[in-house]
């Protein structure tokens, strides 16, 4: 259920609202107090806020700047009521942050009007960040999947270049001749072998993937 915090200081215009609002099924908390209204709305988290303009103690700017500095209320909708019709006060309630102004005495046309364009502009809002939260999301999963595509890119060029080391060094065996170098190109070739062979064996799963290569890493 929709849930909307009133702040009005006038009972007879809050009781009005809240009676309206009530006939309409959203979920509705009133207060007098601007203080209040903040208290409630840290821990209730309204969906729209409709309030006054000219209140004691706080005034509907005050509590409109105090809001958007909180986080879970930073962008939830927020409709002025004023009994004033000086454009000054209207803009410096837009340039705070208000989402629109409803001039006393209102119709309940007006009012419900204005709540509901606020609602379908803030669900859109909320689609919007759904999409894109997803798009991040997905662009996450693919830059993962790049690095390792990546990762195993470098070991293939690795796995390669030890093979081909060891071929070679396989070859050069089959070339020496007996003599008096043999035993130390032999001591040579094999720590060079065994230097590659290490190498492929820090290769997760190489083994698994090439049955061949298993035999030359057990060795």
């Amino acid at each position: 259920m929709t849930k909307i915090l009133v702040i009005e200081d006038e009972l007879f215009v809050r009781e009005n609202i809240v009676e309206l609002l009530e006939a309409e099924d959203f979920a509705v908390f009133s207060t007098e107090n601007g203080i209040l209204g903040i208290l409630w709305a840290q821990e209730n988290i309204p969906d729209l806020v409709i309030c006054d303009v000219m209140m004691p103690e706080m005034n509907g700017y005050e509590v409109l700047s105090e809001m958007r500095e909180l986080p879970m209320t930073s962008l939830t909708p927020f409709i002025f009521l004023t009994a004033m019709s000086d454009k000054g006060d209207i803009r410096q309630g837009m340039e705070l942050g208000a989402d629109d102004y409803l001039t006393k005495p209102f119709t309940r046309e007006e009012l419900l009007g204005a709540i509901h364009t606020r609602l379908a502009k803030q669900e859109k809002l909320r689609q919007q960040y759904d999409r894109e939260h997803q798009r991040a999301e997905i662009l996450e999963q693919r830059v993962k999947e790049l690095e390792q595509l990546q990762i195993k890119e470098e070991i293939s060029h690795e796995y390669h270049e030890a093979l081909l080391k060891i071929n070679t060094a396989v070859n050069l065996i089959k070339k020496i001749q007996p003599g008096q170098k043999r035993d130390r190109n032999l001591r040579i070739i094999q720590e060079t072998c065994a230097k590659e062979i290490s190498l492929l064996k820090q290769i997760p799963n190489l083994d698994s993937e090439n049955p061949a290569l298993s035999l030359i890493l057990q060795n």
